[in-house]
């Protein structure tokens, strides 16, 4: 089963882990606040998701590849474009900023995707990344069967050293990159020239 196929058939199951873990929740959104820039009109999530965090961080718009997810999203107030962020359905320059969280593992190609990013994002633009680290306990723990995990298994997990080399590649500028708990909030910047 592909990945969206997943998040299509139990998307309300995903969404009710916001609800059933409220503190993790809190905690990863709080942290994704101190390192994403102000939001305004041009700011969007990729991987948007149900919304959980586009809306209370005040993103307007969402890339989502799930119907299912994207019409939750939706519901709960964010724009909406369905699309996959290895081919992003924005032009050249469009985006302020640039948010993804917990969806890099999904990715087919996740330097397609930053590099996609890249182009979007205005000169002095900014991406943040959440993600739970490869080497984290709860992947760890996943990894080694001791959990099993619906939507973890359409995942490919990654070290924040890998990202970090991933997005300087694209041309990125790190500009902060800090793991607690597992979650990893990476924050880049696309250089200003």
């Amino acid at each position: 089963m592909v990945p969206q196929e997943v998040f299509e058939r139990h998307a309300a199951a995903y969404d009710n882990w916001y609800v059933e873990h409220r503190k993790v929740y809190r905690a990863e959104c709080e942290r994704i606040r101190q390192g994403l820039p102000a939001p305004d009109a041009r700011t969007v999530e990729v991987g948007v998701g149900s919304g959980r965090f586009a809306v209370p961080l005040g993103i307007p718009l969402g890339i989502e590849p799930s119907v299912s997810l994207g019409r939750m999203a939706r519901q709960r107030g964010v724009e909406v474009i369905r699309g996959v962020g290895e081919w992003l359905p924005l032009k050249d320059g469009s985006c302020s900023s640039v948010l993804m969280v917990t969806v890099i593992c999904f990715f087919d190609d996740m330097a397609r995707a930053f590099a996609e990013a890249y182009r979007v994002l205005v000169p002095g633009g900014v991406l943040v990344a959440g993600f739970l680290e490869r080497g984290g306990t709860v992947i760890q723990a996943y990894l080694h069967g001791d959990v099993e995990h619906r939507f973890l298994s359409q995942g490919k997990f990654h070290s924040s050293g890998e990202v970090r080399m991933l997005l300087r590649d694209v041309g990125f500028d790190i500009r902060s990159a800090e793991t607690e708990n597992d979650f990893c909030v990476i924050v880049a910047e696309k250089n200003k020239a």
